[in-house]
């Protein structure tokens, strides 16, 4: 035995090497975006309302809230998330200790340290992964896939890179499942479940909450199949004969004794006890919530009724989240022929292996071992992915819009897959009787594992999840574009817009050579998104802040949600065919003539 616990650590410690690998390398190749400048601000202690509005400001007061500040502590960052934002305070007070560790990048915090802790977590999945694996289905083979596609997955590489607090509510979910689990074993034996379980069952939804409110729909999963394993107990199961398993023996329940009926009362009880101490855990950030939430931060996430497109991408936008779970080619690359080439081979991937994972499935749900397991799983997975739906087509938010929030139940995915990778590969419960090659099913598992490091490879690379917003694109118009002075003007309406502001301030300082000196920025305020030009509010401050600065100077409106009126003495830059779509920024440009330009008309400026 020593030797095959020695093989199956090692083993381990490969997955784990490999996923931080993929965790760590080129960990500040994407630039920052709003998201994750809103970690960095409220994790330092800091606040958004400190940037100046209605006023023209340089790049060192936009992005002054990026400076660490030596007096703030936990409880300063607690009071700006209360105040200016809408998410629990866990993973920011964390954040607030770990990047203390590190040097800052000048003057600023540094980006490494602020997606290190994300990618360190992510790590630390693969081996609560492994543990998961091992719990459900007391198989090594099986818990070892589990570390590996959690390792391997482009969808948890993507979201260990970015400085958020997925992979910290990821573990949650891992150690809250694996109670879930446990709890379905003990009423499968119809033995007693032990406080400690419900204990730590508790405290991890607790925290799980505290870490991203979203947590909760893995929690509503839970529920909802614990329902249906209820009603199955009590309407199917009991009546036709449940059988249990021990030391290999199908045996029917009815054989027991009459008083396990006791102990499996008693598990419900004490599931229920469960239920309601998360219930009190996550109460408590309701108040919270409804004090520091401002609707309008959602609006990006409204299903429009009106449009028969945005009641079928849901649908599609969900898929393509459970792809790339396993799979991810470069399919942002630049190159037409590598996207092309890219997607033909993902499709062929998945309709090859596909017939394999749902035979290896049905397997599953046939074997006396893993009937109840992968009944559990399954029903979790169908259960969060209703709730989705649910919320995107009844309440119109449409969740599925955010790739990211699929965590709520990643893990569940990745040890359904793996069990069936498991059963297909018709291998024993002992890796070290492995052999490669001996079927095609084995041949599945080594190209599911090629294809997932690929796709790893591809994350880290910047030819797939790619950022929301790309100011690294977006700059290089810039310094094309404008040989004058530049003023970059937006409206705002929340944070958000500041944070749109700063991913150009930022990749604007980290251009040593650029061409742009002393760049300006005006964030004109606006409560309305849309307004005629004689009435918006950000249309007059831009107007009357253009009046006070000198000329020549370059104007670029980006992501402007207001008319704007013929500018004195400027003219628009016609880019005709050649302006570049930017994802995340909507922009035209103005130049401005000096203020001596004595043009008689618009016709006769250049």
């Amino acid at each position: 035995m020593q030797p095959r616990k020695k093989f199956n650590l090692l083993l381990l410690l490969v997955w784990i090497a490999i996923g931080a690998a993929l965790r760590f390398t080129n960990l500040t190749l994407k630039s920052p975006w709003t998201d994750e400048f809103a970690t960095l601000v409220f994790s330092l202690g800091n606040s958004f309302q400190a940037v100046p509005l209605d006023q023209a400001i340089s790049l060192e007061t936009l992005l002054h809230p990026l400076q660490p500040n030596p007096e703030a502590g936990v409880g300063l960052v607690w009071q700006k998330l209360l105040t200016e934002d809408h998410h629990p305070p866990l993973y920011f007070m964390l954040a607030h200790g770990w990047m203390q560790l590190f040097p800052t990048s000048g003057e600023y915090i540094s980006l490494w340290a602020a997606r290190s802790l994300p990618a360190f977590f992510g790590v630390l999945s693969i081996p609560a992964m492994y543990g998961f694996g091992w719990v459900a289905f007391r198989s090594q083979v099986v818990a070892q896939f589990a570390a590996a596609m959690m390792a391997l997955s482009p969808f948890g590489i993507y979201l260990a890179q970015e400085a958020r607090h997925y992979t910290l509510g990821i573990i949650w979910v891992i150690a809250s499942l694996g109670c879930f689990v446990v709890a379905g074993q003990y009423l499968k034996r119809r033995t007693i479940l032990p406080m400690g379980v419900v204990l730590a069952w508790i405290v991890v939804n607790s925290l799980g909450i505290a870490t991203h409110y979203f947590f909760s729909l893995t929690l509503l999963a839970e529920a909802i199949a614990l329902m249906g394993l209820w009603l199955w107990h009590y309407r199917v199961g009991w009546k036709r004969g449940i059988k249990i398993v021990s030391n290999g023996r199908e045996t029917p329940l009815e054989s027991y004794p009459e008083k396990n009926s006791a102990p499996k009362s008693l598990t419900w009880w004490r599931i229920l006890a469960a239920v309601m101490g998360t219930g009190v855990g996550g109460l408590v950030w309701l108040p919270v919530l409804q004090g520091g939430y401002e609707p309008q931060m959602a609006d990006w996430m409204m299903l429009n009724r009106e449009s028969l497109l945005s009641w079928i991408n849901p649908i599609f936008q969900t898929l393509a989240a459970w792809i790339t779970m396993v799979s991810l080619l470069p399919v942002e690359s630049s190159s037409l022929r590598v996207v092309l080439a890219a997607g033909a081979v993902m499709i062929g991937f998945f309709v090859w292996v596909i017939p394999f994972v749902y035979r290896g499935g049905k397997i599953l749900m046939r074997q006396a071992q893993t009937r109840w397991e992968t009944r559990v799983l399954a029903g979790l997975v169908l259960s969060a992915s209703t709730l989705f739906f649910a919320i995107t087509y009844i309440l119109g938010k449409d969740l599925t819009r955010g790739a990211r929030y699929h965590f709520v139940y990643f893990p569940a995915v990745i040890l359904l897959i793996a069990a069936a990778l498991a059963v297909i590969g018709k291998t024993s419960h002992q890796l070290h009787n492995l052999s490669l090659w001996r079927n095609r099913g084995q041949i599945v598992v080594v190209m599911v594992g090629v294809m997932g490091l690929l796709s790893g490879i591809t994350v880290v690379n910047n030819l797939g999840y790619q950022k929301y917003y790309r100011p690294d694109l977006f700059v290089p118009i810039i310094e094309q574009a404008s040989p004058l002075p530049v003023l970059i003007a937006t409206t705002h309406n929340t944070l958000v817009q500041t944070g749109e502001m700063m991913g150009i301030a930022w990749e604007l300082r980290n251009h040593t050579s650029s061409v742009i000196k002393n760049p300006q920025f005006i964030l004109a305020h606006q409560d309305e998104y849309r307004c005629q030009a004689s009435t918006c509010p950000a249309s007059i401050t831009l107007e009357q802040t253009l009046a006070q600065l000198p000329r020549p100077l370059d104007i670029w409106l980006v992501n402007f949600q207001a008319t704007v009126a013929d500018f004195p003495n400027c003219y628009a830059e016609d880019f005709a065919q050649n302006k570049v779509g930017i994802d995340g920024y909507n922009y035209q440009l103005y130049h401005c003539l000096a203020n001596d330009y004595q043009g008689s008309s618009a016709s006769d400026l250049p």
